[in-house]
């Protein structure tokens, strides 16, 4: 298996300021250990991007030309399977709270140094979360409240297949691994990982792998199927 610290990082920008994206792309082009995939000013022309599907990280701006990109990121992460890191203006944690929910592995704001940009990258493509303490832990409070407050959901685990409950036991076994390792460890390809992780979220009303892994851990599913 490769070993995803070695390996050259395939970085993807999405940024609707050209020159933050020129200096962008001569940052990425000059990082030791990655490799610029692509880049783009706008959502759709990052779908329209063949290069898109290289991306292993796809750094992406929260505000395109007034739209909340955060918006498209479950679709982002269904058909890439790349990771999410935010690069925001903004320092409202409301905000950065509702990108990590929807799907971003990372938040990083423009005022910071270049560095701490560069270590997001590589951080969020080995598997690990970057946002401050105080985010993380209020996420998973929200998280877990939300779904201890809820209704028994005995039901909606009923409906799961065995292969779902072996996807969703390697996903907490696999915990922050890139879709391409949880699909070898399955035997499957990506693509139909993708398909059994779509119909999960849909039968459990999670959205994306962070939820899934605190609803999974919460209830110990992945124990129960491995």
């Amino acid at each position: 298996m490769i070993d995803v610290t070695e390996r050259t990082i395939q970085v993807f920008l999405v940024d609707d300021h050209r020159a933050t994206l020129w200096g962008l792309e001569r940052l990425i082009g000059a990082a030791e250990r990655m490799h610029l995939a692509g880049s783009a000013t706008s959502i759709a022309e990052l779908l329209a991007s063949p290069a898109s599907c290289n991306a292993d990280v796809i750094v992406i701006d929260l505000d395109l030309g007034g739209t909340d990109s955060s918006e498209s990121f479950a679709e982002l992460l269904h058909v890439y399977g790349a990771k999410v890191l935010v690069l925001t203006g903004s320092r409202d944690l409301d905000t950065h709270r509702r990108a990590v929910l929807a799907g971003a592995r990372g938040v990083v704001r423009k005022e910071e140094p270049v560095d701490v940009l560069l270590r997001a990258i590589e951080k969020v493509h080995e598997g690990d979360v970057w946002v401050n303490r105080a985010l993380i832990g209020d996420i998973m409070n929200m998280l877990t409240g939300s779904k201890k407050a809820a209704a028994p959901d005995d039901a909606r685990i009923a409906t799961l297949t065995s292969k779902e409950l072996e996807v969703i036991a390697a996903v907490v076994r696999r915990k922050g691994a890139k879709s391409l390792v949880i699909a070898d460890d399955l035997g499957i390809s990506e693509h139909t990982l993708r398909n059994h992780l779509t119909t999960i979220y849909h039968k459990l009303e999670v959205h994306g792998r962070l939820e899934l892994y605190v609803y999974a851990k919460e209830r110990g599913i992945g124990a129960v199927a491995q």
